[in-house]
């Protein structure tokens, strides 16, 4: 049986004191016996994508793109530029993990965002959340992490503010009144 948890969220619990993963909601992209891999969706960071396109010579025709949010994916290689985003595309540096959501680490990815050519939905994170062997399976136990399906209103639409919330309830959890640790039988 696949444990693994691949294309979810993982919400962190109110409990969890950790200043860099309170109250967020990490999109898991990579979950195997090595560990896993996720970017935090929803700490964007006082940064818009037009920045980027600067410290990286690139020229801008797309004002939107410009304009959208840069998040904290997570504290592990935060120098670093990751894309989640719509499948499709033929990028240089690309990580199918489903069959609609990609991860891209290549630089051509966000010169195509820049010139309006890119995928159709996207988030840029600056690191991501990682996890050594039985880490995280470890966390989870301990109720630090609630783990939801994947929805792509969570991760494009939702409000960045409203995504913890939003993520738990798509299985019908109020993750506010969630304060006392839950049982694991």
């Amino acid at each position: 049986m696949n444990t693994y948890l691949n294309n979810q969220f993982i919400i962190a619990m109110p409990t969890l004191a950790d200043p860099v993963f309170s109250h967020t909601v990490t999109y898991l992209c990579q979950h195997n016996k090595e560990g896993a891999l996720g970017i935090v969706i929803n700490k964007p960071i006082d940064m818009k994508l037009g920045e980027i396109f600067t410290q990286m010579n690139i020229p801008v025709t797309s004002l939107a793109a410009a304009e959208m949010p840069v998040f904290a994916g997570g504290p592990v290689q935060q120098e670093r530029g990751f894309v989640l985003h719509t499948s499709g595309g033929n990028w240089d540096v690309t990580m199918a993990v489903s069959d609609t959501i990609s991860l891209t680490t290549s630089r051509d990815v966000i010169e195509a965002i820049a010139a309006g050519v890119g995928p159709a939905r996207y988030l840029v994170a600056l690191g991501y959340a990682g996890w050594g062997q039985g880490q995280l399976e470890k966390e989870i136990m301990a109720n630090a992490w609630l783990n939801t399906p994947y929805g792509s209103q969570v991760l494009f639409d939702t409000p960045v503010d409203l995504r913890w919330r939003a993520a738990a309830s798509q299985i019908g959890i109020d993750i506010n009144q969630l304060t006392t640790p839950a049982g694991h039988g």
